[in-house]
């Protein structure tokens, strides 16, 4: 409402007469106050005072780039380091402070980003980590193992002296059957072209002559060294002689690199992953071979796929010689498998014959039961998978998909499990019929199974194909 333009003398005309006592001279200028409030247009700042903003608090420059959370700098530090590390060590949390705990993140998320030459270094002291399979075997036997390593050598060296000694009993009974030279000085001289020269099928006739006593010492041997090694203590297994050079010395260096690796390496994150991983694909050390197994078990499978995709992980710890070992997955065969061999062994033979001859071997009755030693189906590997590695204990399979599964990896065995150890499908003791795993149909054929019941064992997928989530995420508590 604006002021109206109307003489002065009309305006205070409404204005109440000033009395002169205080009080009236205060209602008096209450009056005036209110009326000007009423009819001159103030300015909306002046008449309305602006409620002031609140100021955000300012984000602490370590935390930027992350989520406003209600932990201090040092506190949100400290729980990045207890998650994703190993604790922190030493100057660790002043480090993260200066470079920003976001930056160290993705830095840890890129670990061939971070130099750590250093840690490497101390891992220099376990020789046995960057050793295969076949090395570890041959360098630290079994004790048993380097006994008949030792025997061998043993035979061996007896077998050359023999030969030796053989040499010298034939150069000998040469000399003694030889002509005496007459002493009557008119003996004509002999000269040099007219002695008597080597046989040159005989060197050993050349050779000096070598004394008795000397072969009977070499034959006792004087300590436990010469005995092994049968007279070159260098053939002497080290197992025997060297303490350090005992099977137990692989799994012992295996644990203490990983202690090195928690605590000096700047790749903190992956080493946790590693070994997250490395639990839960768990293999026991103390069965039987899996001891040599277990280092390139974790170099070769669970490191390089610890950031992966989790179904290329899963399908290299199913390959590994470590895991096929220890869940008995090598000796999973197809138990018509051998009756199958019988039969191609008995056509090989007709055809070597022309369709003639003996006839073929008698095959084994199917009605009667398996003798104890014969190889068949093991579901010890795809309970394993299915309960522990992908679905999970409720993950909604039954036992015919247990069965199905084991089907799918027969055949998946090792190389030579004592000496080179590799993976090895072997199609004649795989099972080539179909499958049916979780309502899917498999077609494929050996080792492409996995690429088939990958993704309803890796992701979950129900019997009716729908892609439902079936299992349990694995998670890091």
């Amino acid at each position: 409402m604006r002021l109206e333009e109307r003489p002065a003398s009309s305006f205070f005309q409404r204005i109440p007469a000033i009395s002169a006592t205080p009080r009236s001279f205060l209602a008096a200028i209450l009056s005036v106050t209110c009326v000007l409030s009423l009819t001159v247009e103030l300015p909306a700042s002046a008449a309305i005072p602006a409620v002031a903003k609140e100021k955000k608090p300012k984000a602490d420059p370590a935390l930027k780039g992350l989520p406003i959370t209600e932990l201090s700098p040092d506190e949100a530090i400290l729980h990045a380091l207890n998650r994703l590390a190993y604790g922190p060590r030493p100057g660790d949390v002043e480090r993260v402070q200066q470079m920003g705990l976001a930056k160290w993140i993705e830095q840890q998320l890129n670990p061939n980003s971070i130099d750590d030459r250093a840690m490497e270094a101390r891992l220099q002291d376990y020789p046995t980590l960057r050793m295969s399979t076949a090395k570890l075997i041959d360098e630290y036997p079994q004790p048993k193992q380097a006994e008949k390593q030792a025997q061998q050598v043993q035979a061996q060296a007896r077998q050359e002296r023999r030969r030796s000694d053989a040499a010298v009993i034939v150069v000998e009974k040469d000399t003694q059957n030889a002509p005496e030279q007459p002493a009557n000085s008119e003996a004509p001289a002999m000269t040099s072209a007219s002695a008597p020269q080597p046989w040159p099928d005989n060197p050993s006739a050349a050779a000096p002559m070598k004394q008795p006593a000397q072969g009977k010492a070499a034959t006792n041997g004087t300590g436990r060294r010469d005995v092994l090694g049968g007279g070159d203590p260098n053939n002497v297994p080290r197992a025997i002689a060297d303490d350090s050079k005992r099977p137990q010395r692989v799994v012992a260096e295996l644990g203490m690199a990983k202690v090195t690796r928690a605590i000096y390496s700047e790749r903190q994150l992956q080493q946790v992953m590693n070994d997250f991983w490395f639990n839960h694909f768990n293999v026991f050390a103390g069965k039987g071979e899996d001891r040599y197994y277990l280092t390139s078990y974790e170099r070769d499978v669970i490191q390089p796929h610890a950031f992966g995709k989790f179904k290329d992980l899963v399908t290299a710890t199913a390959k590994s010689p470590a895991m096929l070992f220890y869940l008995d997955n090598f000796l999973s065969v197809d138990p018509r498998a051998a009756q199958r061999q019988a039969a191609e062994r008995a056509m090989r033979q007709q055809r070597r014959r022309g369709g003639f001859g003996w006839p073929p071997r008698p095959t084994a009755n199917p009605q009667q039961p398996p003798k104890k030693n014969d190889r068949g189906l093991n579901e010890n590997y795809g309970r394993e998978l299915m309960e522990l590695h992908t679905l999970g204990v409720d993950g909604g399979y039954t036992q015919k998909d247990v069965t199905e599964v084991a089907r799918c990896f027969t055949g998946w065995t090792i190389d030579k499990p004592r000496q080179y150890a590799d993976f090895k499908f072997d199609d004649r003791l795989h099972d080539p019929d179909t499958k049916i795993v979780l309502g899917k149909k498999i077609h494929a054929y050996g080792q492409v199974y996995f690429h088939e019941i990958g993704t309803p064992l890796c992701f979950g997928q129900s019997a009716a194909g729908v892609g439902q989530p079936v299992g349990r995420d694995v998670s890091i508590e």
